[in-house]
């Protein structure tokens, strides 16, 4: 068994396995407003992860484009002009930060 809470318009608002002072209701496990509830729990974490996980693909994407290129298999040239325009921006700002590197001795741990 369940308890919840519902809002005004008796959606779920709260489920809860322990009872708990706001709750308004219970419902059994197998009763469809559960079953709905914790299904759309499950799409919510996995939305989650994959926006986690976006900015990590991005530049595994990267690395695959200039691997590529590196080999001759594609030419920058082959893809759209604005993917074009994007990964330069990226490449231009990476090399950028890149420079911040040699600002750095190795005897020293500050910025010279």
């Amino acid at each position: 068994m369940f308890y919840v809470q519902r809002d005004a318009q008796g959606a779920l608002i709260r489920v809860e396995t322990a009872a708990f002072i706001e709750s308004t209701d219970t419902l059994l496990a197998d009763h469809l407003e559960i079953q709905a509830w914790f299904a759309n729990e499950e799409a919510e974490v996995s939305l989650k992860q994959l926006k986690q996980s976006d900015s990590e693909m991005i530049r595994v994407l990267e690395d695959l484009i200039h691997v590529l290129i590196q080999k001759g298999v594609i030419n920058l040239t082959d893809l759209p002009v604005a993917a074009q325009s994007k990964l330069k921006g990226r490449l231009n700002a990476r090399e950028s930060l890149s420079g911040l590197s040699r600002l750095i001795n190795d005897d020293e741990t500050g910025l010279i």
